[in-house]
Parts: C-alpha cells; sequence; structure tokens
C-alpha cells in the first residue's frame, strides 16, 4: 500500500472523527484493503468504498458527502499526489491507479486551508441539524425520528422552584426559629443564640395528560421519548395518556431504557390510535387523581388537538375544574402549526378558555420554545381572561 494513499485515508478518518463520526484504526485498515481492488481514480469509485466502511446510519450520509467534497476537493494549485508502485494485489483484482488527485497535500503545505474545511463542514453539519429542528414530526423519515430523539435526550425542562409551607434552619433566615433558639439556650446555660429559618423552595409537580387518538399518534410517540427524559430529571413526574380511556403509565416510563420504557407503555395503553373523549377522561382523572397528584402547585401539560368524538360535550366543566386544581394548565395542540388555525371545532372551543398558555407542539422548534414558557414566571392566567371576556 502506497504510503501518500495510507496517509490520506488517515487523515480522512481524523477529519470524520472531528464531524463526530466514530471511527477507529480497524476502520481505517478497512478502508485502506478496500481501497486496493478499486480504481482510486475514479471519484465516484473512492466515495462510495469509503462510504461503505465509514457510514453506519443513513442521517450521516449527507455528513459523509460534506465531508468528501472537502477533503477530496483539488483546486488549481494542486497537483496530483504520486503514488508510489502498488503492492502485488490478490489475483482478478482491479489494477490500482498511480496516481490520486486530493487536496491533503494542499493541507500540508497550507494548514490554514484544513481550518478553513473543517469550519465549512461545522456549518454544513450545524444546517442539516437546523432544518431537522424546524421540521414536523409527521413528516420526518425513521431515520430523522431517530436523530431527533438523540437530539430530544439534550433538552431539559426550567421549571422554576415554588416555595413550600415548610421551612429550613437558614444562617441569613428572616424568620427566627424558636425551637432551634431555645434548643440551643439549654444547651448553652441560658446563653441566647437567635437561630433563623427560610421558606423552603422546591419543584412543582408536573403532570402530562397525552392525547393517543389516531389523529394525534405521530406526534404522541415521539413526545413520549421528550417525556422519559423529563421522567429521568425529575422526581415527581405523573404521566397519563388518553383516547377513549384513562391510562396510567407514570410507572412504566419511570424505567431508565427508554426503549424498555416504550414497549411497556404501548402494553398498557389499549387504547392507542382509537377515537377520542376528551371529556369522559378528564372527568375520570378529576375524580381519580386530581387529589393525590394536583397538589403543591403543580403544572399541568395537556397534549391535544382537541378533536373530541363526542362533540365536547361536559369539556368545559371538567376543563374549569381542572384549571383550578392545578397551579398552570398548558394546552399543547399540533394543529397550531398552521397559520391559518381556527378553533372551529366544538371541543376545542370548550377548552380554550382555561389554557393559561395555548402553544403548538409539532417539532423540536416547538419543544425549544416550550422550555422558555415554563421558565418564565407564572402569569396570572392572561388567557383565561381574554377569552372569557371574548
Amino acid at each position: 500500500m502506497s504510503g501518500a494513499l495510507a496517509a490520506n485515508v488517515m487523515h480522512f478518518a481524523r477529519l470524520l472523527r472531528q464531524a463526530g463520526f466514530s471511527v477507529g484504526p480497524g476502520q481505517t485498515v478497512t478502508a485502506l484493503t478496500a481501497l486496493q481492488v478499486i480504481d482510486v481514480g475514479q471519484r465516484e469509485d473512492v466515495y462510495w468504498t469509503l462510504h461503505a466502511v465509514f457510514v453506519d446510519r443513513h442521517q450521516r450520509s449527507a455528513t459523509f458527502r460534506a465531508a468528501f467534497d472537502i477533503f477530496w476537493r483539488a483546486d488549481a494549485s494542486t497537483s496530483p499526489v504520486a503514488v508510489p508502485a502498488p503492492m502485488p494485489a490478490p489475483r482478478g483484482a482491479a489494477p490500482q491507479m498511480e496516481t490520486i488527485s486530493v487536496s491533503a497535500a494542499r493541507r500540508e503545505t497550507n494548514p490554514a486551508s484544513e481550518t478553513e474545511d473543517n469550519e465549512a463542514l461545522e456549518v454544513s453539519s450545524w444546517s442539516a441539524a437546523e432544518q431537522l429542528r424546524g421540521k414536523d414530526f409527521e413528516a420526518m423519515s425513521s431515520e430523522e425520528r431517530a436523530e431527533a430523539r438523540r437530539m430530544m435526550a439534550q433538552l431539559r425542562l426550567p421549571i422554576p422552584a415554588v416555595p413550600t409551607r415548610r421551612f429550613h434552619v437558614s444562617a441569613n433566615g428572616s424568620r427566627v426559629d424558636m425551637r432551634s433558639t431555645l434548643r440551643r439556650m439549654v444547651r448553652a446555660g441560658g446563653a441566647i443564640d437567635l437561630q433563623c429559618r427560610s421558606r423552603t423552595f422546591r419543584h412543582p409537580p408536573l403532570v402530562v395528560l397525552c392525547d393517543i387518538s389516531g389523529s394525534m399518534a405521530p406526534y404522541a410517540r415521539m413526545l413520549l421519548h421528550f417525556l422519559h427524559v423529563i421522567t429521568s430529571d425529575w422526581d415527581r413526574v405523573h404521566i397519563f395518556l388518553f383516547g377513549t380511556r384513562l391510562t396510567n403509565v407514570s410507572r412504566e416510563m419511570a424505567h431508565r431504557d427508554p426503549d424498555v420504557a416504550l414497549a411497556r407503555v404501548a402494553r398498557a395503553a389499549k387504547d392507542w390510535s382509537g377515537g377520542t373523549r376528551i371529556g369522559e377522561t378528564l372527568g375520570s382523572f378529576n375524580r381519580l387523581w386530581s387529589r393525590r397528584v394536583l397538589g403543591q402547585g403543580a403544572v399541568v401539560l395537556l397534549i391535544s388537538d382537541g378533536l373530541d368524538r363526542d362533540g365536547g360535550a361536559g369539556l368545559s366543566k371538567e376543563m374549569e375544574r381542572l384549571q383550578h386544581s392545578c397551579r398552570r394548565l398548558i394546552w399543547l395542540n399540533p394543529l397550531l402549526r398552521y397559520d391559518a388555525f381556527e378553533p372551529k371545532s366544538a371541543g376545542i372551543r370548550a377548552m380554550l378558555p382555561y389554557a393559561d398558555d395555548f402553544r403548538p407542539v409539532h417539532n423540536l422548534d416547538s419543544l425549544a420554545d416550550l422550555m422558555a414558557v415554563l421558565a418564565a414566571p407564572r402569569s396570572d392566567r392572561p388567557a383565561a381572561r381574554e377569552h372569557k371576556a371574548a
């Protein structure tokens, strides 16, 4: 194997590692072996040979193409790299070409060009990620969904801590802790050493009500991965799925492995991709679960398109009770992705006056916007006032 060709492949492997590929010495050796049996003077032959060795996921093909174009680009000032006589190839193998035109020689004489190429590759990778963040979950391919799930794993839910009724001993507290002060006086023989206390802050419970009906199924599957990340970060997360019935899947979602957790959820939810009875299922939640999980200023995420099979029967009453039982009710609706959205459905009209926030949830950008909303201080239910006034 020619030293120049080996050096070029090693440079290319290093560039792929900088782009996020998992490339080890074994793959580099395999690539060198594969290049012995092709015509290295044919660009496409070299491309697909290296693609077969280094690319293990379809979604990385675009990044690989960008890296290949950068590394193998030759300008007018670049002369072909001379390749010494090849080692004897196996019988029947294609003869090896004696020259290969690559930009590695230019990099050796001009190190600044390598920096420029790496920057171009980073821009290309960033552009692909930016496009994926704005793409609708429903329009994603299976490879894009897998990449989106990996990006979701980096998200963190910033719900601000709220004051509780409890206090803790604090040197800078604003209140005198008489019990601790008296205990110290007894131990010290009457000397007064005032002890103070401050109010304890704690993250409120997060309760998620997710619609898994037929119209919501593509979004529910993706959002369950996001909810699994939240469950791993928070100690009080309660997740309920509903279609024609209400299913508590908090225990299933608590498993550390997301694949195992979602498999358990699929077995527990018997009404997946069916109809929707929002009023009836919210009524079941209010009767059976609200007192258990909506204490201490709970935040509720209601994920649904509001298309109720029962035409909104009893929905207004149950939404009002739900809003009064929680600190903040945020309604996430994928239909808001349309600029021309109008609340024409009876179910949507019944639910809308009781939502503190009404936001879209259809791509990664919408989840990032949700982060900003949850991080902001609680508003005084402006949405409810506006819609009731209307």
